[in-house]
């Protein structure tokens, strides 16, 4: 995978929680041979998405910068920090300087709130960054994935595209290739395991090349 140059950053967002946000982050740092980092981590128990991209990616651990904000409860960030006593402050919340390409994974979807004045999707308009939308492709994706690229437009937040994880679902990739007026770039199916190997195998036979990405230019 080649890295794209001059690029600063780009953000990996979903249509709902667990939708394979940080899979397609992964995969994105490798094609970009970049930088990650997630700002809000909800939730402390088991392996936090950083360290599931180092371990995916074998890129060395400074590869993954430092989040803002670590919260123990796996709820929405608003509440996850209210859980522990503390409120997430915006002006910490400025991307990082990196030593090439950033991917940044958001938390949930774009609609959650961080505070109580201001939703994720208000802090990546104020970013300037370009969005690419994970979508679950099976059912009950087209609304979620409509929706959500409708609020991205309206906040004139540039979108680079869809990518949809999942069984191979072609009447939904169909249908979001006529409807959403962005580009699907591409599928992630199931893999047998999520690494290095597989995440590279996945991103040459099912995703437009980051190169060809409008956003990106």
């Amino acid at each position: 995978m080649s890295a794209i140059r001059g690029s600063r950053g780009i953000i990996v967002t979903g249509t709902d929680t667990g939708v394979g946000k940080t899979v397609l982050s992964a995969m994105l740092a490798l094609a970009l041979d970049g930088w990650y980092w997630k700002p809000v981590q909800s939730g402390l128990e088991e392996e936090t998405d950083t360290d599931a991209v180092i371990r995916m990616t074998g890129l060395p651990a400074s590869r993954a910068l430092p989040e803002a904000y670590r919260l123990t409860r796996p709820l929405s960030p608003d509440q996850s920090a209210a859980h522990d006593g503390v409120a997430i402050d915006p002006e910490r919340l400025n991307p990082p300087r990196a030593g090439g390409a950033l991917v940044i994974e958001g938390a949930g979807g774009l609609m959650v709130p961080l505070n109580d004045s201001l939703l994720q999707i208000d802090l990546f308009a104020s970013w300037g960054f370009p969005v690419v939308l994970a979508a679950r492709s099976g059912l009950g994706t087209l609304n979620h994935t409509l929706l959500s690229v409708e609020a991205l437009r309206l906040r004139g937040v540039a979108t680079c595209g869809i990518v949809m994880i999942g069984p191979e679902n072609v009447g939904n990739r169909s249908s979001l290739e006529r409807l959403a007026g962005v580009p699907v770039l591409g599928a992630i199916p199931p893999l047998p395991r999520i690494d290095r190997e597989t995440l590279i195998a996945a991103y040459h036979n099912g995703i437009l090349p980051v190169e060809q990405w409008r956003c990106m230019a």
